[in-house]
């Protein structure tokens, strides 16, 4: 009864955390439309939001809900990234909330040309340019264009979920994972903030230097 309980107590934070990140994020321009996802580890299943919804006015009970073995218990019909977001979780036990958005600093920088300041290096998008993108999302690989939903991209992210919280889907966007929506929210915030003052800064910075990235990884605990 009381195990019971408190199932329905989390799944209820849960589809009201995502709600509320849905919100916020839409109202700040992080998505727009029906564009991006967002999901919830579960200890009975996962919750993500519907199939083209927009994460500006979702409802908390409409948020699909599956089981563990993916198959659907409740709400709308879940988002054609579900496949993506499980391998995520599969790969990385430690995670409970994913965010996926249409972020438009970072698709940009998937769409410019390297010598105009686009994409760093496929296995690190951005340099290391502030401490706050090193300590909140660290190495960020590109995964080349892919149609959504395509099985492929889930296998690709799944091999790197375990070394890395977060990765940028060529013309489509970021998806960040980590130890709640709330937090993965705030590491793709980072994550956009950082492409922005990449692309808009000229010339481009110079990447902080192994002195400085050594002192963020011994006073933070910084993986770079």
């Amino acid at each position: 009864m009381t195990v019971s309980l408190n199932l329905r107590q989390a799944e209820s934070a849960a589809r009201e955390e995502i709600c509320a990140t849905g919100a916020s994020l839409y109202a700040r321009g992080y998505t727009v439309g029906t564009a991006g996802n967002i999901s919830a580890r579960l200890d009975d299943g996962w919750l993500i939001t519907p199939t083209d919804a927009c994460l500006g006015r979702l409802d908390p009970a409409r948020i699909a809900k599956v089981d563990l073995d993916g198959h659907p218990v409740s709400g709308d019909k879940p988002s054609k990234t579900l496949a993506l977001h499980r391998a995520i979780y599969a790969a990385s036990p430690a995670s409970r909330g994913i965010v996926h958005t249409h972020s438009t600093h970072l698709v940009a920088l998937t769409l410019a040309r390297p010598e105009a300041g686009g994409v760093w290096r496929d296995d690190d998008v951005l340099p290391p340019i502030t401490p706050y993108y090193v300590m909140k999302v660290g190495h960020a690989p590109l995964i080349r264009y892919r149609r959504p939903g395509d099985s492929e991209v889930a296998r690709e992210v799944a091999a790197l979920a375990a070394t890395v919280r977060a990765v940028l889907l060529e013309r489509l966007g970021p998806v960040v994972w980590e130890r709640s929506v709330s937090h993965a929210s705030y590491a793709l915030e980072e994550f956009e903030e950082t492409a922005r003052l990449w692309l808009m800064a000229t010339p481009r910075p110079e990447p902080l230097d192994e002195t400085a990235l050594d002192e963020l990884r011994q006073t933070f605990g910084a993986h770079w």
